[in-house]
């Protein structure tokens, strides 16, 4: 029995290792993404897109979300490195030990089966035994340059470097590990950067050593230089924030605070609280909202707030925030709790971030408040106040004020803007401006697109706020709700003017502090490393400085005392020709924006570019005279030049001193559209159809028309004269007539965009033609 049990015992101690390498719970990146291991690039990215939206913590819910997506983080940055998965497909091991790393696993996995522990000589190294917190704030470079930096301007990060064998790292690990837990409750970012993967991370960040800490907000970067402690990094996070963002508030300056919002343009949030500093969590919240609101901060246990606690009947005892906005007796709105949670105040200031009738002065603050028509179910109307300042316009404003207020729905925004301030908007929408000069003005409009094009409709009278007034306007919303067709007119506006911008000066003063902040900063506290640019600036500067001085001083005295002379009547010709040659080269130049390239039809292409045109395509052709060329194709150019890019338009133009009877002959076939005059009429040849348009379709054998706008139609004018047939005819005549200028020449092809949109939408009228006539 003996050499059988000693047998038995041999040949569980040759199958053990085999068992162990087939053991379950390795780590498999393939298995994680689903792909297979013949999978390219694109299917590894692209599968990992999908289940890092699918398992994302801050989406999925599930407990087990936050493991999932660390290990599906794990297996791309496995996956996407050409050397890592070589060695995992090799070895299966991504590490770069290579070989020895499979041999030492297997060992290991030997003496596991009894019950070996490495824990005991407290090898700190080994990847498996160390905390795994940090893996969910790697950060990656492209990760970092396109996420990372323009969060920093909603909220600080504070990024630690580090890399294995660091003993350093080690030691402040549960330091680290409790505030980042801490500030990231509060709303600040953290990130980690493994200076052995990320080389190239941490070398753009400027780290030298591990590990290195560093604070990043507005994209600026700066280096944490005192222990590691709870209370210096909690401190240094809230250094990195800007000084002015929450006021301190007692009874001598809420009024003046809180009738603020008029100049702002912002809600005021104030908030009680019985902690002498402001809380951290509150200066996080005010520094990712301060583009939308203004924040006080109110210590009620600070002897001269009894006034203010009284008169908005404050429990001292709980922290409390409310939000003011147009009215600053009363709050717009609410929230107390014991203990002030960053979800629960994201949630409270989320919903109050504009006031009730806010102002428009940016294109940023149009866009979100009047934001593009989506769908046909998505639609969402702004109702504009076009006003004034001052006294006078104050009770139409309240009127306004108080009307929105009583209508406030999810898809109208009520909004007013300053039309002194902004003239091109109000322009765009008030054709009519003899009407509205010096009054008030109410617009309804819908954003089509971010190009600038609007629908609109505005109320027939100037609005003064009286209840005919407010009963006009709500007869027009209620409408509008079963007819969205109210919106008849459509026109484009221009970009809003920024008028809370601050002036040149002061940004360049701002940025010139910034500057030198970073210059004593680097200079008392980083490397030798991080201030070779500077250093490399300065003894560049000084070179220069030398080299002129030695130029100067070894130059010849009488080459800078002799100089050539020069007459002034010279001068003044070479300057009036310089002149007169660079007008002329500046006509001639068509502008670059507008460019489109148009080609003269003639009876040489004339088969190509119309009778064999391909099927689908058409011919956008512009009717033009010597006299008119050049205004009409330049006006032309810049109506349709944001429908070159269909490759089945071609734009063409045609001469009517040419081929008038070409012409003609095509308007025959619309005579509901260009009625042909008799012919017996004195009139008759010189009929002026210059700035017509054909969209022709050679293949099919139809054209569109466009006729262009005379004196009288919504748009330009044609001048003083009462029509540019009688022009046409006074000239003829040889007679001193008033000549339309290139202005009113151009102002036919208004609106001429419009009709192209509706040509690719294909709602024009069509006029059928037997054949295509000869083009002599």
């Amino acid at each position: 029995m003996e050499p059988a049990r000693a047998a038995c015992v041999l040949l569980l101690l040759l199958l053990l290792p085999a068992l162990g390498a087939a053991a379950p719970g390795e780590f498999d990146p393939y298995r994680v993404l689903g792909v297979g291991r013949s999978s390219s690039q694109a299917d590894i990215k692209k599968a990992y897109k999908r289940l890092a939206r699918e398992w994302h913590p801050d989406k999925n819910k599930d407990p087990g979300a936050e493991d999932k997506f660390i290990q599906i983080s794990k297996a791309y940055e496995i996956l996407s490195n050409e050397e890592k998965r070589a060695n995992f497909d090799r070895y299966g091991d991504a590490g770069e030990s290579q070989g020895f790393s499979q041999q030492h696993r297997q060992f290991h996995r030997f003496h596991d089966g009894f019950y070996f522990d490495e824990s005991f000589f407290h090898f700190p190294f080994n990847s498996e035994r160390r905390d795994t917190s940090d893996e969910k704030y790697l950060l990656h470079f492209s990760h970092y340059i396109s996420e990372i930096v323009p969060d920093s301007f909603k909220k600080p990060y504070l990024i630690k470097i580090t890399s294995d064998w660091c003993f350093s790292c080690i030691h402040i690990e549960p330091v680290w590990k409790e505030v980042a837990q801490e500030l990231e409750v509060l709303g600040a970012g953290i990130g980690v950067v493994h200076a052995g993967y990320e080389r190239r991370l941490a070398h753009h960040l400027g780290a030298s050593s591990t590990p290195t800490l560093l604070g990043l907000i507005n994209g600026k970067i700066t280096f944490f230089h005192n222990a590691v402690v709870r209370e210096n990094l909690r401190q240094f996070v809230e250094n990195l924030l800007p000084g002015n963002l929450v006021e301190k508030i007692t009874d001598k300056n809420y009024i003046r605070f809180l009738s603020n919002w008029r100049k702002d343009n912002k809600p005021h949030v104030l908030l009680f609280d019985h902690m002498p500093v402001v809380p951290l969590l509150y200066k996080l919240t005010a520094f990712a909202y301060r583009d939308y609101l203004s924040f006080g901060y109110v210590y009620v246990g600070l002897r001269g707030t009894e006034e203010l606690s009284s008169q908005y009947n404050i429990n001292v005892y709980t922290p409390t925030m409310m939000i003011f906005k147009e009215h600053i007796d009363r709050p717009a709105d609410v929230v107390q709790a014991r203990e002030m949670k960053k979800q629960l105040i994201d949630d409270f200031l989320s919903q109050n971030k504009f006031l009730m009738v806010a102002r428009l002065t940016s294109q940023r603050l149009f866009q979100e408040l009047c934001p593009v028509k989506k769908s046909h179910r998505q639609r969402k109307h702004c109702v504009v106040l076009l006003t004034g300042e001052g006294e006078k316009f104050a009770k139409a404003y309240e009127a306004f004020l108080t009307f929105a207020v009583a209508n406030t729905k999810d898809t109208l925004k009520f909004v007013h803007i300053y039309s002194d301030r902004q003239p091109e908007f109000a322009d765009a929408v008030l054709m009519d401006e003899e009407k509205y000069r010096g009054r008030s003005a109410v617009v309804i409009l819908e954003r089509r697109n971010n190009a600038g094009k609007i629908a609109y409709k505005a109320l027939e009278e100037a609005w003064q706020g009286s209840k005919e007034d407010n009963f006009i306007l709500l007869d027009l919303l209620d409408q509008l709700r079963t007819d969205p067709g109210l919106l008849s007119s459509e026109t484009v506006v221009a970009d809003l003017n920024d008028e809370l911008a601050p002036m040149f000066l002061i940004r360049w003063f701002y940025s010139t502090l910034d500057y030198i902040s970073d210059c004593w900063d680097s200079l008392f506290h980083s490397n030798w490393r991080e201030m070779m640019p500077l250093l490399s600036l300065l003894f560049s500067a000084l070179f220069i400085l030398f080299g002129t001085v030695i130029v100067q001083a070894f130059s010849d005295s009488s080459d800078t005392r002799d100089s050539p002379p020069s007459g002034k009547e010279e001068t003044a010709a070479k300057t009036e020709k310089n002149d007169a040659s660079f007008s002329k080269e500046s006509n001639s130049r068509i502008p670059k924006k507008g460019f489109v390239e148009v080609t003269e039809l003639t009876d040489i292409n004339y088969t190509s570019n119309l009778v064999r045109l391909r099927p689908g395509h058409m011919n956008v052709v512009l009717i033009l005279s010597n006299s008119t060329k050049t205004p009409l194709l330049q006006k032309f150019a810049l109506e349709v030049y944001t429908f070159t890019g269909s490759s089945s338009l071609h734009f063409s133009f045609l001469s009517l001193d040419k081929h008038r009877e070409w012409l003609e002959y095509l308007l025959e076939f619309a005579q509901d559209a260009a009625p042909i005059p008799n012919q017996y009429d004195k009139h008759f040849l010189e009929r002026d159809y210059t700035g017509y348009v054909l969209a022709l379709n050679g293949h099919k054998k139809y054209f569109c028309l466009f006729k262009p706008h005379r004196s009288g139609d919504e748009g330009g004018t044609l001048g003083s004269c009462e029509d540019y047939d009688a022009l046409q005819h006074a000239e003829a005549r040889g007679k001193s007539s008033c000549s339309p200028g290139s202005r009113s020449i151009k102002n036919k092809l208004h609106k001429l965009s419009f009709w192209m949109e509706h040509l690719l939408e294909g709602s024009l009228q069509r006029f059928y033609i037997p054949s295509w006539p000869a083009l002599d």
